[in-house]
């Protein structure tokens, strides 16, 4: 799907493609990135097998803002939260 919309990117970059039909597609395709709660993370982690720790390693973060993010001290942003939804659809794999 990445180099399928990767392609669209350029038809539209090219004119090829309108930005309505380009933000149709980027939501048919991209991962939607929402908030996630701390009881979310906590079982995502847990329905993964992981440790804090090991699942901390694949997010590229420390063992401790997962405890943070867990305990709902912190709440994941950016790249972060995107990795979690990813691993939410497809699972700790699609982030190795």
């Amino acid at each position: 799907m990445g180099s399928i919309h990767e392609t669209a990117e350029d038809l539209h970059a090219a004119g090829v493609m309108d930005k309505r039909t380009m933000r149709e597609f980027d939501e048919l395709c991209l991962t939607p990135v929402r908030l996630m709660k701390p009881k979310e993370i906590r079982a995502l982690r847990l329905r993964e097998g992981a440790s804090q720790a090991v699942f901390a390693r694949y997010l590229n973060v420390t063992t401790g803002l997962v405890s943070q993010w867990e305990r709902g001290e912190k709440r994941p942003q950016g790249a972060s939260l995107k990795l979690l939804s990813l691993v939410a659809k497809n699972g700790l794999q699609a982030v190795a």
